[in-house]
């Protein structure tokens, strides 16, 4: 069962792998526009919202969930 702990740590995890491969995702990024900054947006958006999890005092699944997709969104 995923609980707001688990489901934190697994954003974390995330972002870790995003942020490694982003150079990678960079140079796949060719459509529409092949501006090469995809995997570097997509990190910054998710290591964002990582540091706004680490403020959080909730383990509540819906919480987690909440933080980071207002955090993504900003």
């Amino acid at each position: 069962m995923i609980n707001g702990n688990l489901l934190r740590r697994a954003f974390i995890s995330a972002a870790h792998s995003i942020t490694n491969k982003k150079k990678s995702v960079d140079e796949l990024n060719v459509f529409p526009v092949p501006d090469g900054d995809t995997g570097s947006n997509m990190s910054m958006t998710i290591n964002n919202s990582v540091a706004e999890l680490e403020n959080l005092d909730d383990d509540v699944t819906c919480a987690v969930v909440a933080q980071t997709a207002a955090s993504c969104l900003l």
